[in-house]
């Protein structure tokens, strides 16, 4: 319950919105995380958010979270510079299941900002390329302004070893890539689809959709993945406000199977 102290190594802008921070701790050990987890970023004075691990989960000593400026914190921690002190609580949640994913093929879908919590299976998967079988990144933005990790986005797509595909719901005149939402991707991507983990971040719309593809492609819902942060703020269960039917999105997930919350997913007010 009590925030660690992190100095701020770097800050990174990534879009006009969005930032990426990366931290070492003061004194404490490195923190070990898991692909999917999230931390509670502290910013003195003005209070915590749940922020999504989006680093390496091999270089523990170095912890990245990338944020978007949406409230008084996030704003403030999207301002900070080098050498700034930040509380980290953490690591929270559920994990991607990048055990249950050794020799399948495996295929992610972002959109937006969700590309973040998806980052470090990326770099899990490419860092074990050989235990798994074909690998598909989708990711789709709202414009090239919106796009997270622009040079990580081409490098991977140099890759002769996956696939990647990205796609704007709105194309500026000198975008030569594809138009439409990412969720169209779903149905053209290579893999094999009684044999695919899917793993899907992003606006819970997207998700739905995305999900709504796949299975109509053949995965298995039980193989079908979702990341959910819906209105975390404890994350130890204690305040209810992240309670997603009987479940406690910042105990319980924030990774779900996608039959665990089928019934609720979509409802408002839930």
């Amino acid at each position: 319950m009590l925030p660690v102290p992190y100095r701020v190594e770097g800050v990174r802008s990534e879009t006009y919105d969005t930032a990426t921070l990366e931290m070492r701790p003061l004194a404490s050990p490195p923190l070990v995380f898991q692909p999917g987890q999230f931390n509670m970023l502290y910013l003195f004075g003005s209070g915590e958010v749940p922020i999504s691990i989006s680093g390496d989960p091999a270089r523990p000593t170095s912890l990245v979270h990338t944020l978007r400026a949406v409230g008084t914190v996030t704003r403030g921690l999207c301002a900070l510079r080098t050498g700034a002190t930040v509380g980290i609580r953490g690591p929270f949640g559920t994990a991607w299941p990048m055990a249950e994913a050794r020799g399948r093929d495996v295929v992610l879908v972002a959109g937006g900002i969700g590309l973040a919590p998806l980052r470090p299976a990326i770099y899990h998967l490419l860092a074990n390329r050989a235990q798994y079988g074909r690998i598909t990144i989708l990711y789709g933005a709202r414009s090239t302004q919106d796009m997270l990790f622009k040079k990580e986005l081409e490098r991977w797509r140099s890759r002769l070893d996956i696939e990647v595909q990205v796609t704007l719901d709105r194309a500026s005149t000198d975008w030569q890539g594809q138009v439409g939402v990412v969720t169209q991707l779903v149905r053209r991507a290579g893999f094999y689809p009684p044999d695919t983990i899917a793993m899907t971040c992003g606006p819970e719309i997207m998700i739905r959709f995305a999900v709504r593809e796949l299975l109509g492609r053949g995965v298995p819902d039980e193989q079908v993945f979702v990341s959910l942060e819906r209105n975390m703020k404890c994350a130890v269960g204690f305040c209810g406000h992240c309670q997603f039917g009987s479940d406690f999105v910042c105990k319980d997930g924030p990774v779900f199977a996608y039959p665990r919350v089928e019934t609720l997913f979509g409802l408002w007010e839930v």
